[in-house]
């Protein structure tokens, strides 16, 4: 777990046309542009506010209005930090979404007193012949601790990238392929952890959306030898967020699960029993993040793991 995180203030936040042609959590309805962006500063801040009463250190950059990048918000998907004091960039499918990788971001950060050693960058992968894909810590949840990648496989996340990182960072892949029901049919499930959480005693999957019974089963497995208590969820509560969950740390080191509004209604008594048992849960609301970005908490939160300048 870290207290640092990196959040993306949003100036133009809406709906991303390019996104919605496989993420399917995303919804569209006529609502003027400024309506939006004004409701979703609104949750982002009360959000940021939120997290720095409970002592987490939010580090919060305001986005461009040039280029246009309306998925700014979630950050987590082009940039991840780790212990070594490295730093990953990550190719994106949409091409918009490539944008919102900002290098005066990374020196915003070094002047907080961030110590980065080297930047490690996939993103060459996006001009090949054949291009491929992998978006950062929606495609991938990493067990930072037993050094595990998790990682559905589907066009956004390429399986020999997700293998290339894990041998740079030290990680073992554990992929599979995973779906959710749109109308009639079985559609990939488009990031990882919309399905899936990692906390430190536990883990939040999905395990219905893995329809090969020896891929459910080896993640069961997987999971299980690390030491995690499994808790599952439904497709229906990850289709309100519920995977959607990050586990950070507040003051005096208190383990605190971030999860949306919509999230926590959908869980059931003995779910919300069983989180609680190893964290606080810290509800937020963020409605119109969720209905036009088709993500939520866990997305808007590039957490830090590397050294800080004492």
């Amino acid at each position: 777990m870290t207290s640092n995180i990196l959040m993306i203030q949003p100036v133009a936040f809406g709906f991303n046309e390019d996104t919605a042609k496989d993420n399917f959590f995303q919804k569209k309805e006529m609502t003027p542009a400024q309506e939006i962006q004004n409701k979703a500063l609104n949750e982002y801040d009360t959000m940021v506010q939120t997290l720095r009463i409970l002592g987490v250190n939010v580090i919060s950059v305001a986005d461009t209005l040039s280029p246009h990048t309306p998925d700014s918000i979630f950050p987590n998907n082009w940039i991840s930090f780790h212990e070594s004091g490295n730093v990953a960039l990550y190719p994106m499918l949409a091409e918009n979404r490539r944008l919102e990788r900002r290098v005066d971001i990374l020196e915003v950060l070094k002047r907080e007193g961030l110590i980065i050693n080297d930047i490690i960058d996939y993103t060459d992968a996006e001009k090949r012949k054949m291009p491929s894909f992998l978006e950062g810590t929606g495609s991938m949840v990493l067990d930072r601790e037993n050094k595990i990648a998790y990682a559905a496989i589907s066009k956004r996340t390429d399986k020999a990238l997700l293998e290339k990182f894990c041998n740079d960072f030290g990680y073992n892949p554990c992929s599979f392929t995973a779906y959710q029901t749109v109308g009639e049919e079985r559609k990939p499930i488009y990031h990882t952890n919309v399905m899936m959480c990692v906390g430190d005693k536990f883990t939040v999957v999905c395990l219905e959306c893995i329809d090969n019974k020896e891929e459910r089963e080896k993640l069961k497995k997987t999971i299980s030898e690390s030491g995690k208590e499994i808790i599952e969820l439904t497709e229906q509560q990850i289709h309100n967020f519920a995977g959607n969950m990050l586990q950070i740390k507040g003051a005096n080191d208190e383990p605190l699960l971030i999860l949306s509004g919509s999230a926590c209604k959908s869980l059931f008594q003995e779910q919300i029993n069983r989180l609680s048992s190893y964290n606080r849960l810290i509800p937020v609301n963020i409605p119109t993040i969720e209905f036009y970005g088709g993500g939520s908490v866990r997305c808007m939160m590039a957490e830090i793991y590397n050294p800080f300048n004492s």
